[in-house]
Protein backbone atom coordinates (compact mmCIF):
# COMPACT_ATOMS: atom_id res chain seq x y z
CA UNK A 1 0.00 0.00 0.00
CA UNK A 2 1.50 3.34 -1.10
CA UNK A 3 0.64 5.87 1.74
CA UNK A 4 1.27 9.18 -1.08
CA UNK A 5 0.35 8.11 -4.44
CA UNK A 6 1.25 11.34 -6.08
CA UNK A 7 4.71 10.82 -4.75
CA UNK A 8 4.58 7.06 -6.08
CA UNK A 9 3.60 9.20 -9.75
CA UNK A 10 6.47 11.35 -9.60
CA UNK A 11 9.12 9.00 -8.67
CA UNK A 12 8.21 6.56 -11.28
CA UNK A 13 8.05 9.35 -13.62
CA UNK A 14 12.27 10.44 -12.90
CA UNK A 15 12.94 7.12 -12.62
CA UNK A 16 11.32 5.62 -15.79
CA UNK A 17 13.69 8.86 -17.01
CA UNK A 18 16.43 7.88 -16.01
CA UNK A 19 15.96 4.43 -17.07
CA UNK A 20 14.95 5.75 -20.47
CA UNK A 21 11.66 3.71 -20.67
CA UNK A 22 9.31 5.27 -23.11
CA UNK A 23 6.07 4.96 -20.94
CA UNK A 24 5.56 4.26 -17.14
CA UNK A 25 2.26 2.37 -16.06
CA UNK A 26 0.84 3.09 -12.48
CA UNK A 27 -2.48 2.74 -10.34
CA UNK A 28 -5.19 5.41 -11.55
CA UNK A 29 -6.96 8.16 -9.85
CA UNK A 30 -8.39 11.38 -10.51
CA UNK A 31 -5.94 13.18 -8.98
CA UNK A 32 -3.12 11.54 -10.90
CA UNK A 33 -4.77 12.26 -14.86
CA UNK A 34 -5.33 15.80 -13.41
CA UNK A 35 -1.19 16.44 -12.59
CA UNK A 36 -0.24 14.08 -15.93
CA UNK A 37 -2.68 16.74 -17.80
CA UNK A 38 -1.05 19.75 -16.47
CA UNK A 39 2.72 17.88 -17.65
CA UNK A 40 1.64 17.50 -20.84
CA UNK A 41 -0.12 21.16 -21.16
CA UNK A 42 3.60 22.18 -20.24
CA UNK A 43 5.50 19.83 -22.69
CA UNK A 44 7.15 17.70 -19.83
CA UNK A 45 5.77 14.52 -21.13
CA UNK A 46 4.37 13.53 -24.62
CA UNK A 47 1.13 11.87 -23.57
CA UNK A 48 -0.91 9.96 -21.28
CA UNK A 49 -3.76 7.42 -21.27
CA UNK A 50 -5.22 4.36 -19.78
CA UNK A 51 -4.15 0.91 -20.21
CA UNK A 52 -6.80 -1.00 -21.96
CA UNK A 53 -5.96 -5.04 -20.95
CA UNK A 54 -5.33 -4.24 -17.27
CA UNK A 55 -7.42 -5.99 -14.55
CA UNK A 56 -6.94 -3.08 -12.62
CA UNK A 57 -7.45 1.10 -13.67
CA UNK A 58 -3.93 1.95 -15.00
CA UNK A 59 -2.59 5.30 -16.07
CA UNK A 60 0.45 5.02 -18.91
CA UNK A 61 2.47 7.96 -19.29
CA UNK A 62 4.43 8.71 -21.99
CA UNK A 63 7.92 10.26 -21.06
CA UNK A 64 9.19 12.73 -23.69
CA UNK A 65 12.97 13.14 -24.25
CA UNK A 66 15.15 15.63 -25.97
CA UNK A 67 16.98 14.95 -28.99
CA UNK A 68 20.54 13.89 -27.29
CA UNK A 69 18.08 11.11 -25.77
CA UNK A 70 17.98 12.89 -21.96
CA UNK A 71 14.71 13.52 -20.29
CA UNK A 72 12.87 16.69 -20.66
CA UNK A 73 12.19 16.62 -16.65
CA UNK A 74 15.35 17.42 -15.34
CA UNK A 75 14.40 17.26 -11.80
CA UNK A 76 10.70 16.85 -10.15
CA UNK A 77 10.03 17.24 -6.37
CA UNK A 78 6.97 16.49 -4.23
CA UNK A 79 6.43 19.34 -1.86
CA UNK A 80 3.05 18.84 -0.11
CA UNK A 81 2.59 15.67 1.64
CA UNK A 82 0.19 13.80 4.00
CA UNK A 83 2.65 14.49 6.96
CA UNK A 84 2.61 18.12 5.54
CA UNK A 85 0.49 20.34 3.93
CA UNK A 86 1.70 23.25 1.93
CA UNK A 87 -1.26 25.81 1.01
CA UNK A 88 0.15 28.89 -0.97
CA UNK A 89 -2.09 31.92 -1.49
CA UNK A 90 -2.54 33.56 -5.32
CA UNK A 91 0.22 36.48 -4.35
CA UNK A 92 2.80 33.73 -2.78
CA UNK A 93 2.78 31.43 -5.79
CA UNK A 94 6.65 30.71 -6.21
CA UNK A 95 8.49 30.74 -9.42
CA UNK A 96 10.78 27.50 -10.50
CA UNK A 97 13.66 27.74 -11.50
CA UNK A 98 12.74 31.45 -12.82
CA UNK A 99 9.98 30.72 -14.92
CA UNK A 100 11.88 27.60 -16.50
CA UNK A 101 10.13 25.23 -14.43
CA UNK A 102 6.44 24.73 -13.10
CA UNK A 103 4.49 24.30 -9.69
CA UNK A 104 1.78 21.93 -9.94
CA UNK A 105 -1.21 23.62 -7.33
CA UNK A 106 -4.23 21.75 -6.31
CA UNK A 107 -7.20 24.83 -6.07
CA UNK A 108 -10.57 25.00 -5.97
CA UNK A 109 -10.55 24.97 -9.84
CA UNK A 110 -9.13 22.60 -9.88
CA UNK A 111 -5.25 21.23 -10.47
CA UNK A 112 -3.22 23.81 -12.61
CA UNK A 113 0.53 25.04 -13.19
CA UNK A 114 1.64 27.91 -11.62
CA UNK A 115 1.06 30.14 -14.19
CA UNK A 116 -2.79 29.14 -14.70
CA UNK A 117 -3.26 29.56 -10.86
CA UNK A 118 -1.40 33.52 -11.30
CA UNK A 119 -3.98 34.22 -14.01
CA UNK A 120 -6.94 32.73 -12.11
CA UNK A 121 -6.15 34.37 -8.78
CA UNK A 122 -6.45 31.56 -7.24
CA UNK A 123 -3.84 29.49 -4.34
CA UNK A 124 -4.24 26.15 -3.04
CA UNK A 125 -1.72 23.22 -1.97
CA UNK A 126 1.52 23.30 -4.01
CA UNK A 127 1.47 19.50 -5.40
CA UNK A 128 5.14 19.72 -6.96
CA UNK A 129 7.61 21.42 -8.71
CA UNK A 130 8.77 20.95 -12.10
CA UNK A 131 12.00 21.43 -14.14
Amino acid sequence: MVNDPIADMLTRIRNGGTARLLRVKMPKSKLKLEVARVLKDAGYITGFGDVPDAAKPTLSVEIRYSEGDRPIIEGIQRISRPGRRVYVGAKKIPQIRSGLGIAIISTPRGVMSDAEARTAGVGGELLAKVW
